[in-house]
């Protein structure tokens, strides 16, 4: 598969990553108006820069528009004349509906939009995917493609701005509940990395226990607290502090700016 990047920021260049780590390409070409931007690829084995992305276009099966959404229309716009009915164009663009990509380069071409999130660089993203009609023809292509750089779920596009915070802008509020967990752990005592590592493992622990399980969180929490014990006296002293409604508070409040962006 023939796959080109335009746009090449934090998102663009996690997504490069996990295709090279991945070997999930024939060709990749990554295309920045600063190349200086991607120069960590450079010797890469059959990755090419470029900040043509005209010529991007041309010699992909598959482009990847990983831009801001105020850059997109202006981008799509330049090489909606080179795309054919043959390109899959994939959009990671935050708010950037099927129907406005439709409205620059037609309804006739295969267009998918998907959300992953930084952890794609590891081969760890949980990504979501949609597609419009001619695009279904295509999304098990997308899928094959992104389930090499972690997990992949369809869904409807209606529900593409949940997924979004749920996954995307969720890794930052469970990095910020590891660092919680870290600050806490030096408070007890611990140095710095170690308080770190006992973080972040208890994290990936924890995670992978709900994962290969398939319980409930509950569950597990069972499994852990004792009558009268540490466990549920903290866990208590949490709620009482407000920790599930924070989580839940802030979810909501980033899904109403990702609709205020998406209207703007």
């Amino acid at each position: 598969m023939k796959i080109a990047i335009i746009g090449t920021g934090n998102l663009g260049s996690s997504i490069a990553k996990g295709l090279i780590n991945n070997k999930s390409f024939t060709s990749l070409y990554l295309s920045d108006k600063n190349t200086s931007a991607v120069k960590a690829f450079s010797n890469e084995d059959y990755v090419t820069l470029t900040d043509d992305n005209v010529l991007a276009v041309e010699e992909s099966d598959m482009v990847i528009f990983a831009l801001q959404p105020k850059h997109i229309d202006a981008v799509l716009t330049s090489v909606a004349p080179k795309i054919t009915e043959n390109h899959v164009i994939i959009s990671v663009a935050a708010g950037v509906d099927i129907l406005r990509i439709e409205g620059i380069i037609g309804s006739d071409k295969n267009i998918i939009r998907v959300m992953p999130n930084t952890a794609i660089s590891i081969g760890k993203s949980m990504t979501c995917l949609c597609a419009n009609e001619k695009g279904q023809e295509k999304i098990g292509l997308a899928q094959k493609i992104f389930d090499q750089l972690g997990t992949t779920m369809v869904i409807s596009e209606d529900l593409v701005q949940a997924a979004t915070v749920i996954c995307a802008s969720g890794i930052a509020f469970w990095m910020r509940l590891a660092r919680a967990t870290t600050q806490g752990a030096i408070q007890l005592g611990f140095e710095a990395e170690q308080a770190h590592e006992l973080a972040t493992q208890t994290c990936y622990g924890a995670a992978s226990l709900l994962i290969e399980s398939g319980r409930h969180p509950e569950q597990e929490i069972d499994r852990v607290t004792t009558p009268s014990g540490c466990t549920i006296e903290g866990l208590n002293a949490m709620e009482h502090q407000g920790l599930s409604s924070a989580l839940i508070q802030g979810i909501v409040a980033s899904f109403e700016k990702i609709n205020q962006l998406k209207k703007n």
